[in-house]
């Protein structure tokens, strides 16, 4: 009898000891749910406002601050991040959204509103690689000091520099631009009609290295008057050499090459530049929307 008591006694104990470890097992996890885990919580809604504090203010301002200073950087930042991230965000593409600013902010048929209207965008929302307002000054002075009849503008985007470009055109005179992505010839197109001067302007679709050598046959163009480059970098210099083989540069041709720092055309200008032919004058600017250095390099073809 003894013996069993003293059994059903240590069951008894190791079945209480066992309850108390259950209690004492529920009663630490609802006080950790109750205590710790709203700590937990609460540290990690911190550490996520925080987060996402930083993230603001570097996207806001530091690396914007920071870009403007360095033209590498600012290509990086803005044609390669933020273009795809709000091409993403807003399914729409960046020549998409210039057009609605346009549209938005210029009056139809009013060249410098068109001008204007991309200006603030470009500046204050959403960066792009136009020529830009400080450049583009340079563009109008070169353009009125040639004040050209026939003009070959390679590499079209949105239109921009080809508005700045048409406005200053006298009577009968006409640009034609040459743009290789379709998507953005549609948005050119559209941009050029708002601004009302689509009577000056033949935009053309394709690659400069193919059309160059019809622009005689196909536009009655005997030389051009001015030629601004602002297309592919490395294509700068063959399309230069291009245009000379098929004699539409004649004496007195200037040709004005845009980002010949930032990107950069070292070839470009190192043949310009050494060429007896050419007598080329490097206009100091900032890229477009920035404070890094570029440039637009003006150079008149003297003939053979």
């Amino acid at each position: 009898m003894g013996t069993v008591c003293l059994w059903l006694f240590i069951c008894l104990s190791v079945f209480i000891t066992k309850l108390e470890i259950v209690y004492i097992t529920v009663n630490s996890f609802f006080m950790t749910a109750i205590f710790v885990c709203p700590r937990m919580l609460l540290s990690l809604l911190s550490g996520l406002i925080m987060g996402a504090a930083v993230l603001f203010v570097l996207y806001r301002w530091v690396i914007p601050m920071a870009v403007q200073y360095h033209g590498g950087l600012a290509l990086l930042w803005h044609d390669v991040i933020v273009e795809r991230a709000l091409d993403t965000l807003t399914r729409t593409s960046r020549p998409q959204r210039i057009l609605k600013a346009v549209q938005t902010k210029a009056t139809v048929g009013d060249p410098q509103s068109v001008i204007t209207a991309i200006d603030h965008f470009c500046r204050h929302r959403e960066w792009a690689m136009n020529v830009g307002d400080e450049k583009g000054s340079i563009l109008d002075s070169v353009v009125n000091e040639v004040s050209p009849v026939t003009v070959l503008e390679l590499g079209t985007y949105c239109g921009y520099s080809t508005v700045r470009i048409a406005r200053l055109l006298p009577p009968g005179a006409c640009v034609i631009t040459l743009e290789f992505n379709p998507d953005y010839a549609a948005i050119a197109r559209q941009v050029i009609k708002w601004s009302g001067l689509e009577d000056k302007v033949q935009l053309v679709e394709g690659a400069s290295g193919d059309w160059i050598p019809w622009m005689k046959e196909h536009f009655g163009v005997q030389a051009f008057d001015l030629v601004f480059l602002d297309h592919w970098k490395e294509r700068y210099l063959p399309d230069t050499k291009l245009l000379e083989e098929c004699g539409l540069i004649q004496k007195g041709t200037v040709l004005l090459a845009d980002n010949v720092i930032c990107p950069g055309t070292p070839d470009y200008l190192e043949y310009v530049r050494n060429s007896p032919h050419y007598n080329s004058q490097y206009y100091r600017s900032h890229l477009e929307y920035t404070k890094a250095e570029d440039g637009l390099e003006k150079s008149v073809f003297l003939g053979y």
